[in-house]
């Protein structure tokens, strides 16, 4: 009898140290890894199109002096939240392109895209903007030359982006219901350390 509750609480601190090492998993449950430039080794899973002079540099997927080139997932999606880490220079034009209309065509008349773009001249398209969906009356907040992040939530019509913590879009609209994303290569240096996305 002894030495089976001996085996019984020795089974159960082994389960319960388990459990508690997968504690950061479950945490992370459904979220899918789209980028991670410390272990990617070529753009599988992408599709280029345009000339976003993409590449590997630094454990980052980087875009430099692009000529409005996209990177396209294979993956469409509807309802969904996007965790983004990039880093942008003070020239950079990019942005994440979401519900896409067109893979082969990626632009702003056909999808949403959720601004990269500090020097615009229009400042109420700047950086965590999505472009022609949400104004602001005053400048966005800037990105050049650190590394940032974007919280970027569609839910139906409705649309959410934080940057760097702060919300800079509440906006609803119905024009677009799914398609794939990209990451946009448009001028200057752009680079992506981590991606993720989780339909909902």
């Amino acid at each position: 009898m002894t030495d089976r509750r001996i085996l019984l609480t020795a089974a159960m601190a082994t389960l319960g140290s388990g459990l508690a090492g997968c504690s950061g998993l479950m945490g992370d449950r459904g979220w899918v890894t789209l980028v991670d430039g410390s272990r990617m080794t070529s753009l599988d899973g992408w599709t280029e199109v345009g000339k976003g002079n993409w590449s590997l540099v630094d454990g980052t997927l980087q875009g430099k002096d692009g000529k409005l080139g996209y990177l396209v997932s294979s993956e469409s999606y509807a309802d969904f939240e996007i965790r983004a880490e990039f880093w942008a220079d003070e020239t950079c034009n990019s942005g994440i392109f979401i519900r896409c209309a067109d893979r082969n065509k990626v632009g702003s008349d056909n999808a949403y895209e959720v601004n990269i773009f500090d020097t615009r001249p229009d400042p109420s398209y700047g950086t965590g903007a999505i472009v022609d969906l949400a104004k602001v009356a005053q400048p966005y907040p800037k990105a050049a030359n650190r590394w940032n992040s974007f919280e970027i939530s569609a839910r139906g019509d409705r649309f959410t982006v934080l940057f760097n913590g702060q919300q800079t879009v509440d906006a609803r609209d119905a024009k677009r219901s799914i398609g794939p994303i990209a990451l946009q290569s448009a001028g200057g240096t752009i680079r992506f350390r981590r991606v993720q996305i989780r339909t909902l």
